[in-house]
């Protein structure tokens, strides 16, 4: 079986710093925020091109603090994609704000800017930019639409740590950026965790107390808040990780190279890393007519693929409330019936890389 990702493979890389990370924290009792999780916020957050770090339990929470943070409420719209992970739209809805949904760019996969004023209305408050699959979103255009209009901008950095935008890394671009942690993720804890990371003091304190039942003292609330805490080990396992992942971008880089290389005769449309951008590959999609047929024979000649995402938001049973319809969102429509991510992971072989573009270039002459 060549599997889609290998986590027990680079954990038996790293094993002994991870070991000695994840014994530190056993000796210390803290198992809930403490210094790994402060330390880790600071690397992260210069990691990232920012400055204040905010460790919280998962990518979600991170989105839905940034929200709260920006002070988006009932009432209000906040303007992002229907292709992305519902999570994404979820943030938006713990808000109870409403989601405006606005199509993809066909090549990208991320929101089309050439699209993006005609969404606002006078209650739009907050733009999400989701950086999908690791290529950046094309922030200028978005940001210049923001400015323009007093909209807050928050990216979706959630599958993107350290992709880049005209030279500066994504989630330092906009007001506030938000990360998941999530264990299949280019940074991943094993278990739970996220970040939102922001310039802004202001929001910097807000999420701070948000993410610890909106006290900054104990037992002194100031705002109605919640338990997302990062728990200490998982600070831990990510410091030890974050060391390590400029070197798993550049594998993931040289993967998706080598995927060019071996499918480029083939003619099926590869990702394509924008101008602007330094993707990093959290997602290797191709896209294919007969996606779910190729996805079937591939796993019959053992290897895994994956779907990201077989439906867009719009046209799940849970967003049906917000009344939109087949066919108003075509390239992001079209973009869930194609798709298809080969297997991609730093330590993804390149006889590995061959035997799946082998079964992908046998489907296609069959």
């Amino acid at each position: 079986m060549i599997p889609f990702v290998d986590l027990k493979v680079q954990y038996k890389a790293i094993q002994s710093e991870i070991d000695t990370a994840i014994n530190s924290v056993l000796d210390s009792c803290q198992f809930t925020l403490g210094t790994e999780v402060v330390e880790f916020e600071k690397e992260f957050a210069t990691y990232s091109g920012s400055v204040h770090g905010v460790g919280v339990n998962t990518g979600t929470s991170a989105l839905h603090l940034a929200l709260l943070s920006a002070g988006i409420g009932p009432g209000d719209e906040v303007i992002s994609v229907p292709f992305t992970f519902v999570a994404t739209a979820a943030a938006i809805h713990y808000t109870g704000a409403k989601t405006v949904f606005v199509d993809i760019d066909p090549v990208t996969y991320c929101l089309d800017p050439a699209l993006l004023e005609a969404a606002i209305t006078p209650r739009t408050k907050a733009i999400i930019p989701v950086h999908l699959y690791g290529q950046a979103a094309d922030m200028d255009p978005i940001l210049a639409v923001a400015r323009k209009h007093n909209l807050v901008v928050v990216e979706d950095a959630c599958q993107a740590h350290g992709a880049e935008y005209k030279g500066r890394r994504v989630g330092s671009i906009g007001d506030i950026g938000c990360f998941s942690f999530y264990p299949g993720k280019n940074l991943g804890a094993y278990g739970e965790g996220g970040m939102a990371v922001t310039g802004n003091a202001t929001f910097g304190r807000s999420l701070r107390m948000l993410r610890d039942w909106g006290a900054e003292k104990k037992y002194e609330h100031v705002l109605k808040g919640y338990n997302y805490r990062l728990e200490t080990i998982q600070g831990a396992i990510l410091r030890v990780k974050l060391r390590h992942l400029d070197g798993w971008t550049e594998a993931r880089r040289q993967a998706a190279k080598r995927y060019a290389a071996l499918l480029a005769e083939t003619g099926i449309p590869l990702p394509q890393e924008a101008s602007y951008a330094r993707h990093v590959y959290h997602i290797y999609a191709i896209r294919a007519p007969n996606r779910d047929a190729l996805h079937a024979r591939l796993l019959a000649k053992g290897i895994q693929s994956g779907i990201h995402y077989p439906h867009p938001i719009h046209l799940l049973p849970a967003y049906a409330d917000l009344g939109y319809k087949r066919g108003q969102f075509p390239a992001a429509e079209q973009a869930a019936a194609e798709v298809l991510s080969l297997p991609m992971y730093p330590e993804l072989t390149q006889s590995a890389q061959e035997a799946v573009a082998a079964a992908v270039i046998e489907n296609y002459q069959k």
